[in-house]
């Protein structure tokens, strides 16, 4: 078992001024809380360089560190150690002199993984560091290759041409072992490397299976289509479908635990030309469980957001297609006043996440028990806080205006491309201009943008053509360097790894208001916002890529001029 806190680790980072005693405290409340080693939460935060991080780990210990990213490791000497072994301990096995192997371990310090090593395969063990996301990486790559894709797939094809060649297949025989394997190996293997969503789609001669990672769709694999009703089938049964019924939409649920965490996936099944398309959101605790700080927020525009979600009642509205991390931005604000002298009440669809002291509602239309009744029942609990998941017709809208005007706080999300034409959008959903004026207090805008790998980046030159765009927005192009990663097996060649937020934030003032109530168009309104110094996405994107943090490709991506 890694020790989470270790009093003569953090003195040492501290020695070395690694990290400042705020960003100690920050870190040892969420290694407790989560229960996750401090070095893995530091690096996370990126308080500091992982190296640096995990050389004062390796000093504080006694052993060496060894760096797993761009190292290769032999499957025949990784197989010295059962599969089941190094995952449970947490190590690999990356090399072998005569009777003795160097094991790679997120804790070398753990005497009872190392006899458990001795034991099972008879060599002497010698320790060594390594970064405990880098091990697993290297033991998911070793052991859950493309050779067992093909291994499950194959056994798979060869249990449904036997069954083809006795009769016609019955849903009940098609799910199989073979196939129940290659449906859990697609989804661990999703969630291994940090996948949102799991698309499963049919052709005419092919299957897809596809990961979004970080925003953006890779194929990693293409059964046979001969496997194609079985695997459908097996996640039907799973989120408790109706595996006879292939005519119209269904939607179900998935639970699963996995290394000790659970994930609750989210399946849509949609009747195709060529079959059933799935597709599964991965949603993970931990994903949403993250401070306000921790969220991309630049410093000013964060002290603002902070000031709207403390006030006492008003309108708060996030915006932003599906996946831009309005959820994500909601439940990091409810964190962050959520205590006990507040009641807060929330309605979504569906409750993706359940949080301690919050009183959360689940939709179900068919009994009646929509965004608005559930948002007029709200106001005989008593609340301080409402949070609606989103604003879908005119009857919701006028429900939180009304809430918000009682005295209130409501927050909801809105599906708009920038935060001023929300505005615009709630009027034409039939909102009175003079309720909106009175009780919207402040609208967000937020997009996703991939991040540049840490391991893999290197500063490129800018051309002057680039530094002019920066210069328009009054951000310094004389001494910018931008960062670009080369492509690694740790970002799969995509020289990104992990996301960002981009933000527009937009306060309301009084010659908004005034704005609002003489129903100018939403170019006055955007007009106005920039005078009042509106931070638009595209602005805030090209701070983060002046920081190195992404591209400026990445704000193209989700952002305009």
């Amino acid at each position: 078992m890694i020790d989470f806190i270790d009093k003569k680790f953090t003195d040492l980072l501290l020695e070395k001024g690694l990290i400042t005693p705020d960003q100690l405290t920050q870190a040892v409340e969420r290694a407790e809380q989560n229960r996750e080693p401090l070095d893995k939460v530091l690096v996370d935060m990126r308080a500091c360089p992982k190296d640096e991080i995990m050389w004062a780990r390796a000093e504080e210990i006694g052993k060496i560190y060894v760096d797993l990213t761009n190292r290769k490791i032999d499957q025949e000497i990784a197989d010295i150690v059962p599969e089941v072994v190094a995952r449970r301990h947490k190590l690999i096995c990356i090399g072998r002199v005569d009777k003795k192997v160097t094991l790679a371990m997120a804790d070398p310090t753990d005497i009872f993984a190392l006899d458990d090593v001795r034991m099972r395969t008879g060599y002497s063990p010698e320790p060594v560091l390594s970064f405990i996301d880098d091990v697993e990486h290297a033991l998911d790559h070793i052991y859950a290759g493309d050779s067992q894709w093909q291994s499950i797939v194959g056994d798979a094809e060869d249990e449904i041409n036997v069954v083809k060649d006795q009769e016609e297949i019955p849903d009940e025989v098609i799910v199989d072992a073979p196939v129940v394997r290659l449906a859990d190996l697609i989804i661990t293997q999703a969630i291994s490397q940090k996948a949102s969503d799991i698309h499963i789609e049919p052709f005419e001669r092919e299957v897809v299976v596809r990961y979004r990672i970080d925003g953006v769709l890779r194929t990693v694999m293409n059964p046979p289509k001969a496997i194609q009703p079985a695997l459908i089938s097996r996640f039907k049964i799973m989120a408790n479908l109706n595996i006879a019924e292939r005519r119209i939409p269904q939607d179900g649920r998935i639970q699963i635990n996995i290394k000790r965490d659970r994930y609750d996936l989210r399946v849509s099944v949609l009747p195709c030309l060529y079959g059933e398309s799935v597709v599964m959101r991965i949603l993970d605790r931990k994903s949403v469980m993250v401070e306000l700080d921790r969220l991309g927020f630049h410093p000013d525009l964060l002290e603002t957001w902070k000031k709207l979600i403390a006030l006492p009642n008003g309108v708060l509205l996030v915006t932003g297609p599906t996946g831009s991390g309005k959820s994500t931005t909601l439940y990091a604000s409810l964190n962050a006043i959520n205590d006990a002298e507040t009641k807060i009440v929330t309605i979504e669809d569906p409750v993706e996440y359940n949080i301690h002291g919050i009183n959360q509602v689940q939709v179900h239309p068919k009994v009646g028990l929509t965004f608005a009744a559930g948002l007029r029942s709200f106001l005989r609990q008593d609340p301080d806080v409402m949070m609606v998941g989103e604003i879908r017709d005119q009857e919701t809208a006028l429900i939180a205006v009304q809430s918000a005007l009682t005295g209130h706080l409501v927050l909801s999300t809105l599906h708009t491309n920038d935060s001023v034409a929300s505005i615009t959008r709630l009027i034409d959903m039939g909102t009175e201009p003079f309720l909106l004026a009175s009780s919207v207090q402040g609208i967000m805008a937020q997009r996703l943008v991939r991040t540049v790998c840490s391991q893999c980046k290197r500063s490129v030159k800018v051309i002057p053509a680039i530094a002019a765009k920066f210069k328009e927005y009054n951000i310094p192009a004389d001494t910018l360097r931008l960062q670009r990663g080369e492509g690694c097996d740790i970002c799969a060649g995509s020289g990104y790894k992990g996301r960002a937020g981009i933000h527009e934030l937009f306060a309301m003032t009084d010659e908004m208001r005034r704005l609002i109530l003489e129903r100018a168009p939403s170019a006055d309104l955007k007009k106005q916002a920039l005078s009042q110094g509106l931070r638009t996405l595209y602005h805030d994107g090209l701070i983060k890529v002046a920081q190195g943090i992404t591209t400026l490709e990445e704000v193209l991506r989700v952002a305009v001029d």
